[in-house]
């Protein structure tokens, strides 16, 4: 079912997406500063290519950079990899069969404007917890 998903994906509004994070990628990569820019950009671009089946996990961890970073990615190159996001999503939610895609393009659109501490892994690869376990203290 995933793949189906992803070649419809593909087909409907994942090439061009994806065409869209590679031109940012390139031109994050133009300048030396802005090269983690451009890896996040290609990042996302395999991302938004193939998306069914695989996840996206936000390290809480990132500290500082990694938000002077996503605000430097947002007045740069993510506020037009949104906007392209929610267009998609917009136009996919036209059909009922595009509704789940678009819903998808709507979640892309977030991580369009804050990809810096995050990773996209493997669906199979994330483990989330059930149940919280604390000891009990009587």
């Amino acid at each position: 079912m995933r793949t189906i998903g992803n070649v419809l994906w593909l087909v409907l509004a994942g090439w061009w997406l994806a065409l869209a994070y590679a031109i940012a990628g390139l031109l994050a990569c133009v300048l030396i500063v802005t090269i983690p820019f451009g890896i996040a950009s290609f990042r996302l671009a395999g991302y938004a290519l193939w998306p069914f089946g695989r996840r996206v996990v936000v390290h809480r961890t990132a500290g500082l950079p990694s938000v002077l970073g996503n605000v430097l990615w947002i007045l740069l190159f993510g506020w037009e990899l949104a906007v392209l996001h929610v267009l998609a999503g917009v136009l996919l939610m036209v059909t009922i069969v595009g509704i789940p895609f678009g819903i998808a393009s709507f979640k892309l659109a977030v991580l369009a404007l804050v990809p810096l501490g995050t990773r996209v892994v493997e669906a199979d690869e994330v483990w989330v917890p059930q149940y919280e376990t604390r000891p009990a203290y009587r």
